[in-house]
């Protein structure tokens, strides 16, 4: 079979792909059906948080195919109740959605804080506030919610009901804040789309003001630097930030498809039966991966390595002082390094270098000019040394 071949004739044609045909992982490493050796600092996409075919994971996911897969929502499933109960007392949330994805997070987030504002306060306070450059998923809400115009083009009408505003801007932020139009504000801590993008400090602290001051209930969508990826559990937990709402996905489950949203005590009980539904969301299957996830990136020591690897590729990507590197920025392992040529070519060097040496490099881009790095957790220092030392053969 030839699995490029049958991608391209048979499989819509959304993704920009590399050149491989992946057939195994194990942790960091990646292999294509020539035998190739990938170092894999994509962790598809953030969403394998313990790289590939993790041991105990395989065992949980094994064990628990064997059991129960799908019972569906119409009944109890302990493995969705342990990791809803895990979820909750590790942040201080009161109730969890599950879904299956992070535009689906996003999706339910909207509407629990439009019925929280339309239950208080009646119509006409529906509007959500988001960040220029943001990106919130390809659903229609969660599309229109996302700051870019890129993502825009071609598929209105959108969703009405949104603003976007810069980031980092506190008196843009306080002008758009009306207390009588506006619901929710959505934002990510780190804008991980559009290439690593932090919100400083002062900008998050003086959200959660001034949201609780006007009871606007603040969304963090910690899709992809949440579930440890920052070194902390939450992203915003870093600032001493409770949100109303926390959107996750990516990470959650290690790689099985599955996401939630978390609701605090203001929006915890605004859904009543029917009102919201996700056919796969809180599968057993999902679930009892979601469980090993958890287990482990609640723990002080983990995170704390998450941060030092993250610092690890900084201060060596910094000590090249290569003129082509114009900016790093980063939190943990979410790590983004803008250039001064296009990203893309890059990521194809660092691919092909495997058709005459022992391994490549996987990376992500975001954007024209920035290389984006999501590598696994458990990535070792020595696969940092060898999948940079391979980065600067090319830069």
């Amino acid at each position: 079979m030839n699995t490029k071949q049958n991608n391209n004739t048979y499989i819509a044609n959304t993704y920009a792909r590399y050149d491989i045909a992946a057939t195994h992982g194990n942790g960091s490493l990646l292999y294509d059906e020539d035998g190739r050796e990938f170092i894999d600092c994509t962790s598809g996409v953030g969403s394998n948080a313990f790289g590939h075919c993790d041991p105990v994971m395989v065992d949980a996911i094994a064990q628990q195919a064997g059991k129960l897969i799908h019972p569906s929502n119409y009944f109890y499933n302990q493995p969705a109740t342990l990791l809803a109960q895990a979820i909750c007392e590790r942040t201080g949330m009161s109730k969890v959605f599950f879904c299956n994805s992070g535009t689906e997070a996003t999706e339910g987030a909207i509407k629990a804080v439009r019925k929280y504002s339309h239950d208080k306060y009646g119509r006409g306070r529906e509007k959500i506030l988001t960040l220029r450059d943001s990106f919130h998923g390809r659903t229609m809400a969660a599309l229109t919610a996302t700051g870019q115009d890129s993502f825009h083009k071609d598929f209105g009408p959108f969703t009405e009901g949104f603003i976007y505003i810069p980031g980092d801007d506190i008196e843009a932020l306080d002008r758009a804040l009306n207390k009588n139009t506006v619901a929710g504000l959505l934002i990510e801590t780190v804008q991980g789309e559009s290439g690593i993008r932090p919100q400083s400090e002062e900008f998050l602290l003086a959200a959660a003001k001034f949201c609780a001051e006007r009871d606007i209930l603040l969304i963090c969508d910690e899709v992809q630097c949440g579930m440890g990826r920052t070194g902390t559990f939450l992203s915003c937990e870093a600032f001493g930030i409770m949100p109303d709402v926390v959107t996750l996905a990516k990470g959650i489950c290690g790689g099985i498809p599955a996401g939630a949203f978390l609701a605090g005590d203001k929006a915890a009980d605004v859904f009543e039966v029917g009102d919201h539904g996700s056919t796969f969301g809180g599968n057993a299957l999902a679930a009892a991966a979601g469980i090993v996830v958890l287990e482990t990136v609640t723990q002080p020591a983990f995170l704390a390595e998450i941060k030092r690897k993250g610092e690890k590729f900084r201060q060596i990507i910094e000590s090249w002082k290569n003129p082509k590197i114009t900016e790093i920025r980063s939190r943990g392992l979410m790590i983004g390094v803008d250039i001064t040529e296009e990203a893309w070519p890059i990521l194809e060097k660092t691919i092909e270098r495997s058709h005459s040496k022992p391994e490549g490099l996987l990376l992500l881009s975001a954007g024209k000019n920035t290389l984006r790095f999501l590598p696994p957790y458990i990535i070792t220092d020595a696969e940092i040394d060898k999948g940079l030392e391979i980065l600067g053969e090319f830069i």
